[in-house]
């Protein structure tokens, strides 16, 4: 079994990570309301790139690491569509306007794709 921990730890990462981006999207443009500083921080572009960028090889690693159920190809197919959808919301594809809403989504699903594969290898929430 120690050869499962790492590929865990790398899936409770990569949950996470989406958090944390998560928290970006949705509590820091409040809290820029309040505090201007923040709000540059918030808006500026290299923090989406930067997220998309650091999620993508940690969701490959992850989600390719040996372990005895093989891969899971609707985690790896959740964590494509969700990595898609970071870049995209970096890239403001469709509109500016949407950005945030598509870059919730591809964090969700990346989340998602995470604790699927976590459940598969023997995470905590398989203990139910």
């Amino acid at each position: 079994m120690p050869a499962l921990i790492p590929s865990r730890t790398g899936d409770a990462l990569a949950i996470g990570l989406s958090g944390l981006c998560l928290v970006h999207c949705l509590a820091l443009p409040v809290l820029a309301s309040l505090l201007p500083m923040l709000g540059a921080w918030t808006q500026a572009e290299w923090v989406h790139w930067g997220f998309a960028a650091v999620a993508a090889p940690v969701s490959l690693w992850t989600l390719t690491r040996p372990n005895a159920a093989g891969p899971s190809k609707a985690a790896i197919a959740l964590a494509s569509a969700g990595i898609a959808l970071l870049f995209a919301g970096a890239a403001e594809l469709p509109t500016h306007d949407a950005g945030t809403p598509v870059t919730v989504a591809g964090s969700l699903l990346l989340a998602t794709a995470h604790l699927l594969n976590w459940r598969r290898r023997g995470g905590v929430c398989a203990k139910g």
